[in-house]
């Protein structure tokens, strides 16, 4: 019984750090190392971009060097892993714990997923905050607390070739 226990509880802690998570794209997993490798340090100019800017690139990524990181993905529809990249565009974020209500507003702003922890709830990956500073910070993300603005999900791509 105390096998099947420990068995159970390894299972369900192993799936709630978001690392259950099968077949996570190979450009998924190498952006997801160099966001590692650079926490807590400031990419590039330290702007919100620049920490996608540079994992796309030492991946060769297709993007359109804009606000654009590969193929769209409908976090309602389809399956979000790390290394997936957010763009924020007007986002207003209102929820409340215990008796205080919580409000938080990003204009254009640039994040990647950096663990999956549940339906719509995500860790994120992101520099030029009021958290982080310019340096890259993990932070958390319920998208279901959005009540204004529009996300963006992408998958990192790379063309035949790259």
């Amino acid at each position: 019984m105390m096998k099947k226990t420990v068995l159970i509880f390894i299972f369900i802690s192993f799936y709630l750090t978001g690392f259950a998570q099968d077949n996570i794209p190979e450009l998924n997993l190498q952006i997801l190392e160099y966001v590692k490798s650079v926490e807590g340090k400031k990419v590039d100019r330290g702007e919100c971009w620049d920490l996608a800017n540079q994992a796309l690139k030492l991946v060769n990524a297709d993007w359109d060097k804009a606000f654009v990181y590969g193929d769209k993905v409908d976090p309602k529809k389809d399956k979000i892993f790390p290394g997936d990249l957010i763009q924020f565009d007007n986002i207003k974020i209102k929820y409340t714990e215990g008796n205080t209500t919580y409000t938080e507003t990003m204009g254009q702003h640039t994040a990647i997923v950096y663990k999956v922890l549940g339906d719509g709830i995500f860790e994120i990956a992101h520099q030029n905050n009021g958290f982080s500073g310019k340096k890259v910070g993990v932070s958390k993300l319920n998208i279901n607390y959005i009540i204004n603005g529009k996300i963006y999900f992408y998958r990192p791509t790379k063309t035949l070739g790259n």
